[in-house]
């Protein structure tokens, strides 16, 4: 069962005016001169949908305090979706699914098509390979943890159906993520990372190729995962716990939406104009 959650905010919206080089002299409106296109970034219709990673009973990854993923992953995505509500983007939703994999990867990937939202951002907190886990003792009980990498990653599928649209968010929230101090983890691309060595499309960004990931590869809209560092560093683990951390990760996401719906309308925008 997946369930999405929808709540109403307040409209806002933004504009974009591309300005003519001022005349030497005022000229009457039609002495030949067009007016550039308006884009405008309709928040109140510009559809999220934040998806939750993993479930409640197949919780992902387990962190180095034995925390596991989805628990990080709720919290973080609950986050956003405010987060965006609250910048105007009303018909924000939460995805929670309930189903385990596999049949929970592809029922996400059938709600995702059945309701055709602008846009999808999937939450995760990322693990290591089992080669580099390691074992600690805390507060008596034994964890597994892995100090060696930090930092987050951002995944697209150059099959999914608006590929374009995916790395164009995607680099957008590199960016905006970037801005606030945050590093990304550069280790997919070495070798001993093995089958889940990946493709680095931006290196400004952070941006990987994950081709074969199911619900990047089968939805039909702009796609993109995110995972937001990881859990089982046990430094990394506490700051993805902290306020502050989840604070940069939410506005940047958010930050990053907003330029995503303006780039978005200012595109359909300039093709409109073009068909006239």
């Amino acid at each position: 069962m997946t369930i999405v959650r929808h709540f109403s905010a307040i409209l806002a919206a933004t504009a974009v005016l591309l300005a003519a080089p001022p005349p030497v002299r005022a000229q009457p409106p039609d002495a030949g001169v067009k007016a550039a296109p308006t884009a405008t970034c309709d928040r109140s219709h510009f559809r999220v949908l934040v998806d939750v990673g993993h479930t409640n009973d197949a919780g992902g990854a387990l962190s180095s305090h034995g925390v596991f993923e989805y628990a990080f992953n709720f919290r973080l995505a609950a986050q956003i979706e405010q987060s965006l509500i609250d910048a105007g983007f009303d018909k924000a939703m939460l995805m929670v699914t309930t189903q385990r994999p596999n049949t929970g990867l592809f029922q996400r990937v059938a709600v995702v098509n059945t309701f055709k939202p602008d846009l999808l951002l999937s939450i995760h907190h990322d693990a290591v390979p089992d080669r580099f886990i390691e074992h600690w003792e805390y507060e008596g009980k034994k964890y597994e943890y892995c100090d060696r990498f930090h930092g987050h990653s951002i995944f697209v599928s150059r099959d999914n159906r608006d590929y374009g649209g995916s790395l164009l968010f995607a680099q957008l929230l590199g960016r905006c993520l970037k801005e606030r101090g945050l590093q990304y983890t550069p280790h997919y691309t070495e070798k001993f990372m093995g089958s889940r060595r990946r493709i680095l499309v931006d290196a400004q960004a952070g941006v990987y190729r994950y081709d074969q990931l199911i619900l990047l590869r089968h939805t039909q809209v702009p796609a993109v995962l995110l995972e937001a560092g990881s859990i089982a560093n046990r430094d990394e683990e506490l700051a993805l716990a902290s306020p502050e951390r989840q604070a940069a990760i939410t506005a940047a996401a958010t930050e990053a939406v907003e330029a995503f719906c303006t780039a978005r309308a200012t595109h359909s925008t300039v093709v409109a104009v073009s068909r006239h």
